[in-house]
């Protein structure tokens, strides 16, 4: 396991060098991620802990959903239709508990997950929780 909380910016090589570890990486103080990092990103292997980062664009969500293992996005607050269409292409679970807004339709496209996504209910619109908790996710 590296944890590397305290670093809070990063460059696409050093995310390159990174995507290498072998174990659980915890980048927990990267509050933003260029497309590039996070395409070198998700390469790495096992469980990849993004959970500062409060935004992200759709190329990056789109990159990130290749990634293999266990996906922590804990900062997020929102997810577009867009992002949650291409996170739902990831196939391990994926962590947005910080999610508190999610349109009904992104939560349709989420239901898809094959994988598990874990989310805060209580914080959820009631009907984009019911499309979820449906699906089975929690």
């Amino acid at each position: 396991r590296l944890d590397l909380k305290g670093l809070t910016t990063i460059t696409d090589e050093q995310s390159e060098a990174l995507a290498k570890h072998y174990g659980d990486l915890h980048l927990g103080g990267l509050t933003t991620l260029s497309d590039a990092a996070a395409e070198a990103l998700a390469k790495h292997g096992d469980r990849l802990s993004l959970d500062g980062l409060s935004s992200l664009s759709e190329a990056a969500a789109e990159a990130l959903a290749k990634h293999d293992g266990d996906l922590g996005l804990m900062g997020l607050t929102s997810l577009s239709d867009t992002q949650a269409e291409a996170l739902a292409k990831h196939e391990g679970k994926l962590f947005l508990n910080g999610v508190t807004e999610l349109p009904d339709t992104a939560a349709e496209a989420l239901r898809k997950h094959k994988g598990y996504v874990v989310l805060d209910h209580d914080y959820l619109p009631p009907s984009a929780s019911k499309i979820l908790k449906d699906a089975g996710h929690k």
